[in-house]
């Protein structure tokens, strides 16, 4: 199998605290070609080392851009505001909740790029079994 590059993006989105209250968070996008099928996502509130890391499907962030997704732990949909292009990605953790509202285009920007990589249908050529076996032995 070729090498494939992975897939990198950083972006500004909002934590929306009320409908008052923002705040500042820069979103980082990961996509690598061994394990197509997700989007890794991490989030740090500007000015903060903490960062909190997700696994989002790719297919759901690509979905949510068209339409309201998701059940339990992650949610997306786009935003219906007068010339603004948002995408809101809810995530419910057991311990508390996350709204955060970022730029659809950039998102959209991002999932073409991965799909310049490993086009949409095409994941499962791409999957390491060997890798995900391994994994899920040590899991045991």
């Amino acid at each position: 199998m070729k090498s494939l590059k992975t897939v990198i993006r950083g972006l500004p989105v909002q934590l929306v605290v009320s409908h008052e209250m923002s705040l500042s968070v820069s979103m980082r996008l990961l996509y690598e070609p061994s394990d197509p099928c997700v989007v890794r996502a991490a989030f740090a509130v500007v000015g903060s080392d903490k960062v909190v890391e997700w696994v989002i499907g790719r297919d759901l962030l690509a979905d949510g851009l068209e339409g309201p997704v998701g059940e339990g732990d992650i949610r997306v949909w786009p935003a219906e505001e007068h010339d603004v292009s948002d995408l809101y990605i809810l995530l419910n953790p057991p311990d508390g909740t996350a709204l955060l509202k970022a730029p659809a285009r950039e998102i959209k920007t991002f999932l073409q790029q991965t799909e310049a990589v490993v086009p949409k249908g095409a994941e499962p050529g791409h999957i390491d079994l060997d890798a995900w076996l391994t994994h899920l032995i040590a899991e045991g």
